[in-house]
């Protein structure tokens, strides 16, 4: 069985933004802006494995988080979306983003550098 990522899904827009937290962080620190975007996007506010209430596992390493957001869009029957990534939540969508083009319409990072 697949694990899923836990996320507060906020708004109800056509277009889907996922947002991804930094190390150590969860998706509580986006609640006041999620709400801002929920008026938009169908906002996915997510806890990274290994953080919030979304499953542990001994496995942290960037391919697996960025499996994570394929089977997230997979299990909530998103075709494309809008990412946003702060810190660690950043290298993973930079990931994502060069792996699955066809999955994304936009790529936001925050306070992360490609290298």
């Amino acid at each position: 069985m697949t694990e899923i990522l836990h996320s507060k899904i906020v708004g109800s827009g056509e277009k889907h933004l996922l947002v991804f937290h930094g190390l150590f962080g969860q998706l509580d620190n986006w609640n006041t802006i999620g709400k801002y975007f929920g008026e938009y996007f169908t906002t996915h506010l997510i806890d990274l494995r290994n953080h919030g209430r979304s499953f542990h596992s001994d496995d942290s390493s960037l391919a697996a988080m960025t499996q994570d957001i394929v089977n997230y869009l997979d299990a909530n029957n998103i075709e494309k979306a809008h990412l946003l990534g702060h810190s660690l939540g950043g290298r993973i969508v930079i990931d994502f983003a060069m792996i699955h083009q066809d999955r994304l319409d936009h790529l936001i990072v925050a306070d992360m550098a490609p290298k």
